[in-house]
């Protein structure tokens, strides 16, 4: 059987090189074979080309909506059924049903030339670069939509990200964030590398001008908080790469019981982020990081929350895990008790640290006792023997109680 599908092969060869039509049903009755396969290996070798199928649907007449969604090259396929789906309601195609039309009917435009954006490499220990994730929102398991920043941080050399939790984005959370993230890595780099945010310049008609508290900053640190160009997040790149990594948040939307939990989650995605290997020096950033952090100049003595943030109270946290702010009481973890926290005040919110390691947060209340659920349970649980387990519901009926205290 092998040498007549040889010999066949052989004369449908002849017959391509002379440019010689077959007469497939002549070699049909030859060989033995169908006609059918002997035109496969004619044409495609014995492989045969599978043409795209285009059936018409319910799809068709988006087509050109779709097409003209995806003339913009920042539009991605997901985007422009989402579009679709908001606009019109259930749709009677999937996403995939989507990319395939857009595939088959080349529906998407070329892509225009683009300006070059070349990879450029720092340093050892010579930048971090900064950026706000901004007006990000998360809704608990019981409804309650927390709004919130991350401050976003990344080390030029390792990749190294940093994310840290506010609630809102002043020039003080600036200042308070940067040195969080200094002491989390142990250590300064030579240039901070962000863009024109309003925490640290002021643009008027004579230009833009770093406020004269950032000044200050940059002088008593050593450093030099560097401007990147306007609309080029091209140059800070890395840490707008490690702003995907706060997609991975989305899943917990309507998962989380409350704020406690949303920074737990954000401090183990940080961690995962940098144990995954980066895609472009083929490491975890954990690993590069290692070395990088002897790179770093050391901190300066006298960098500390109270030099540049407004208000910073420092206590030794009581057996009754309240801390006071103004005559009011706010609940810390009971792992804390005997230690000494910092207490930085912003806005409607009180940051509560220890060490470099934000804690809590808690809303300025004019409630005098202002305890967690969870840090109200724990300490339940530490005192009480043979703690029953509708412990929380005990929990929850006490605190009652004291919300009527004024």
């Amino acid at each position: 059987m092998q040498s007549i599908e040889t010999n066949m092969i052989g004369e449908l060869l002849i017959m391509k090189q002379m440019k010689i039509k077959p007469n497939f049903s002549d070699l049909s009755r030859r060989y033995g074979l169908d006609r059918h396969t002997i035109k496969k290996y004619y044409y495609e070798g014995g492989i045969p080309i599978k043409k795209p199928i285009i059936r018409k649907g319910k799809i068709d007449k988006y087509d050109n909506e779709i097409k003209e969604l995806l003339e913009n090259p920042s539009v991605t396929c997901m985007a422009a059924y989402k579009f679709l789906e908001n606009k019109y309601g259930s749709l009677d195609f999937t996403y995939g049903g989507l990319k395939e039309r857009v595939r088959v009917k080349k529906l998407r435009c070329k892509k225009k030339d683009q300006d070059v954006h070349l990879r450029y490499e720092t340093e050892i220990g010579e930048q971090l670069q900064v950026d706000w994730k901004e007006d990000l929102k998360i809704t608990t398991v019981d409804g309650e939509v927390i709004e919130y920043n991350l401050f976003a941080a990344t080390l030029g050399y390792s990749r190294y990200h940093i994310f840290i939790y506010s609630k809102t984005k002043t020039m003080y959370d600036f200042m308070r964030c940067l040195i969080e993230c200094f002491r989390m890595i142990g250590g300064i780099p030579k240039v901070v590398l962000t863009d024109n945010m309003s925490a640290i310049v002021s643009i008027t008609s004579d230009g833009k001008r770093k406020h004269e508290e950032i000044l200050q900053f940059e002088k008593d640190l050593g450093i030099k908080i560097k401007l990147c160009k306007v609309r080029t997040p091209e140059t800070k790149g890395k840490v707008e790469s490690s702003n995907r990594f706060a997609q991975w948040l989305i899943p917990y939307d309507n998962k989380l019981k409350n704020e406690q939990e949303l920074l737990d989650t954000i401090n183990t995605i940080n961690r995962q982020c940098n144990e995954k290997i980066n895609d472009t020096t083929g490491i975890p950033p954990i690993k590069l990081f290692t070395k990088e952090k002897e790179h770093l100049l050391p901190i300066p003595s006298k960098i500390l929350f109270e030099s540049y943030i407004k208000d910073v109270k420092k206590q030794i946290v009581p057996a009754t895990l309240l801390v006071q702010y103004k005559g009011k009481g706010y609940s810390v973890p009971s792992k804390l008790i005997g230690h000494e926290v910092k207490l930085v005040p912003q806005l409607d919110k009180l940051y509560v640290y220890s060490s470099t390691k934000l804690e809590v947060i808690h809303t300025i209340t004019d409630q005098k006792m202002n305890y967690q659920l969870e840090h109200y349970v724990e300490g339940m649980k530490k005192t009480i023997k043979n703690c029953p387990d509708d412990v929380e519901q005990m929990a929850l009926k006490n605190l009652e109680r004291l919300a009527r205290i004024k």
